[in-house]
C-alpha cells in the first residue's frame, strides 16, 4: 500500500518511460508514486528466462536500443551501456549475399547487378538520413518545434520532401534500381507498421524516420545485459532518488479535479485511492481513456510477429562465402526484397498470411554474451530474435493458436531456404525436452502487455513537430493535471524514454 495519501506526482505504469519520469521528478525533489500492475517493473523492456532450465536472459519483447538519448543516461547517472554491432545487415540472394557495414561493403555491393551504382546511391541516401538524424534527434527532448522550424533545421529541401512529404516508396524507387537494395531500405519503414511503400497516409515515412534518426546517427545498438538491464537501472535510480514504486498495484481510475486528481488502484483484493497534483499515464491512449472513463480513440492494430530462439550453435549458411557469425551479428533479412514485401502486404491486406513471410533476425549474444549463464556460455549457445513483418492483428482474430502455429512454421521454413541445415536442428532444448522457440503475435502482446491491438508503438507514430492538437511537450491531455507519458505520446514509440523525460519536463515547468 502507498506510504502516503497524496503525492506531487502519481505515475500509472512502471514501464521504462514511467521510470524515466519518476527518476527525473524524484531527483527534482518531488514526491513520486509509481503504480505498476505487474509483479515487476519494465513493461515491454524486460529480460526473461523464457525456457525452463535454460539459463539465458532474453530481451523478450523489445530488444535493440537506438532512440534512447545519451542525455537521459547522463542526467540520471544510469549504470547502463550499449555495444555497437559489428555488421549492419546481411541479405542473402542467389548463391551469395549482401553484407553491409563492414570493411567489405563496397565489394559486397559490387556482386549485385549495377552494384557500383547501387553502392553510390546507398552512400548518398545514408548521408542524407545521417544529416537529418543529426538535426532532428536533439529536438526530441526539447519542446515540440513547429513544422516550419523543424523544416528549417533540416535545411534540405530534398530530404524534407522524401522523408516528410511524399511516400517513402517514391524516394526508394528513384534512388535505387536493385530490388534487393530497395527492400533492405524499405524494411525500416515497416517494422511494427502495416503499410505499403506508397501509402498516402505516410505511416511508413514516420516509421522510417524514427528508425534512422536514433542517437543522431541512426545506429541500432545492443543493450549490455539485455533490455532488462536498462529498466532495472532506471528503477534503481528512481528509488535512490526517493520515488516509491509499488508493483502488483493496478491503476483503476483517474478523477481529475481542481488542482490535481484522485487515482484509484487495486492490489490483490484491496482497493484504495491517493491524491496527486499531477498524474502521468505510462500506458496507451486507450488505457488513458479507460482510466478517465472517456470515449477511447480509434482502435490501433499491430503488425509484427516476434519469435525468440535459443540455439546450441548458429546454423550453417548456403552462402559459404560468409561466416554465420558475421551474417547474424547484424540484421539478417529474410525474403525482404522490395517485390516480396509488396506481395506480402497485398496478401495480408486481403486477409491471408504472406506466402513467403518476410522477417529479420539478429543474434544478441554475438555482440553481448553476458545474457548467457555460465553453462550455456561454455557450451557455445546463441540466441536469435526474429521480427516478422506484415502480420496484422486481424489475421489471428478467428483462430489465433492455429494461425500462430501456421505462421511460425512458414516463417522458419522461409529462413531454412537460406540455410545449409534446418534451423530446427540447431535449437536448444528446455528442461522438458521441448525446442527453445516461442512466438508472439499482436494479440499475444495485447493480452500480455495491454498493447492496443498489439501495436508496439501504441498507435501510429507521429512526425516530431507540433500540430493544432499537441501541447508544448507532446504529452499534454485536455485535463491539465493528466499527462500521457507512454509510447502513444507525440515522439513516443520504441525504447527511448523520451515521453517520460518530456512529461517530467512538463511537470517541472520547463
Amino acid at each position: 500500500m502507498p506510504a502516503h495519501s497524496s503525492y506531487d506526482a502519481v505515475i500509472v505504469g512502471g514501464g521504462h518511460n514511467g521510470l524515466v519520469a519518476a527518476a527525473y521528478l524524484a531527483r527534482a525533489g518531488r514526491s513520486v508514486l509509481v503504480l505498476e500492475r505487474s509483479a515487476t517493473t519494465g513493461g515491454a523492456a524486460v529480460s526473461t528466462r523464457a525456457f525452463a532450465g535454460v539459463d539465458v536472459r532474453l530481451s523478450r519483447y523489445s530488444y535493440l536500443v537506438s532512440l534512447l538519448p545519451r542525455k537521459i543516461v547522463r542526467d540520471l547517472g544510469l549504470s547502463f551501456a550499449v555495444r555497437r554491432r559489428s555488421v549492419s545487415s546481411y541479405t542473402p540472394y542467389g548463391d551469395g549475399g549482401l553484407l553491409v557495414g563492414g570493411p567489405g561493403t563496397r565489394e559486397s555491393f559490387a556482386r549485385l547487378p549495377g552494384g557500383e551504382r547501387e553502392y553510390t546511391a546507398w552512400r548518398e541516401f545514408g548521408e542524407l538520413t545521417g544529416r537529418v538524424a543529426a538535426r532532428v534527434f536533439p529536438t526530441l527532448t526539447e519542446p515540440l518545434p513547429e513544422r516550419s522550424r523543424l523544416r528549417a533545421l533540416v535545411d534540405d529541401a530534398t530530404a524534407w520532401r522524401e522523408l516528410f512529404e511524399e511516400p517513402i516508396g517514391a524516394a526508394i524507387e528513384r534512388r535505387f534500381a536493385a530490388d534487393l537494395v530497395r527492400g533492405v531500405v524499405l524494411t525500416d519503414a515497416l517494422i511494427g507498421t502495416f503499410a505499403d511503400a506508397h501509402d498516402p497516409g505516410l505511416a511508413q515515412n514516420r516509421c522510417f524516420l524514427y528508425h534512422v534518426i536514433g542517437g543522431g546517427t541512426g545506429e541500432w545498438n545492443v543493450p549490455v545485459g539485455g533490455m532488462g538491464a536498462l529498466t532495472d537501472a532506471l528503477a534503481d535510480r528512481a528509488r535512490a532518488a526517493g520515488a516509491e514504486i509499488l508493483t502488483g498495484h493496478e491503476g483503476r481510475y483517474i478523477h481529475p479535479g481542481a488542482g490535481g486528481a484522485e487515482v484509484g488502484y487495486r492490489t490483490g483484493d484491496r482497493e484504495g485511492a491517493v491524491a496527486a497534483r499531477r498524474v502521468l499515464v505510462n500506458a496507451s491512449p486507450q488505457e488513458l481513456a479507460a482510466l478517465l472513463g472517456e470515449e477511447p480513440p480509434p482502435p490501433a492494430e499491430g503488425s509484427q510477429f516476434k519469435v525468440n530462439m535459443v540455439l546450441r550453435r548458429l546454423p550453417r549458411l548456403r552462402d559459404t562465402s560468409v561466416d554465420p557469425r558475421a551474417a547474424f551479428s547484424g540484421t539478417f533479412h529474410v525474403s525482404e526484397g522490395y517485390g516480396q514485401l509488396a506481395t506480402a502486404y497485398r496478401e495480408a491486406a486481403g486477409g491471408g498470411l504472406p506466402t513467403a513471410p518476410p522477417s529479420e533476425i539478429y543474434c544478441h549474444t554475438l555482440t553481448d554474451p553476458s545474457i548467457l549463464g555460465p553453462g550455456p556460455a561454455a557450451e557455445g549457445y546463441q540466441t536469435l530474435t526474429l521480427f516478422g513483418l506484415h502480420t496484422p492483428a486481424r489475421l489471428f482474430a478467428a483462430d489465433h493458436d492455429r494461425v500462430r502455429a501456421e505462421l511460425l512454421a512458414a516463417t522458419l521454413a522461409e529462413l531454412d531456404h537460406y540455410l545449409a541445415e534446418p534451423i530446427a536442428d540447431c535449437l536448444a532444448r528446455d528442461a522438458d525436452g521441448a525446442p527453445c522457440v516461442e512466438a508472439r503475435t499482436p494479440l499475444d502482446l495485447e493480452r500480455e502487455l495491454r498493447l492496443p491491438g498489439g501495436h508496439i508503438f501504441h498507435r501510429d507514430l507521429s512526425f516530431p513537430y507540433a500540430t493544432e492538437t499537441t501541447g508544448r511537450w507532446g504529452v499534454e491531455t485536455h485535463h491539465p493535471a493528466v499527462l500521457l507519458c507512454g509510447a502513444g505520446a507525440v515522439r513516443g514509440g520504441g525504447v527511448s524514454g523520451v515521453p517520460g523525460h518530456n512529461a517530467a519536463m512538463a511537470v517541472l515547468g520547463h
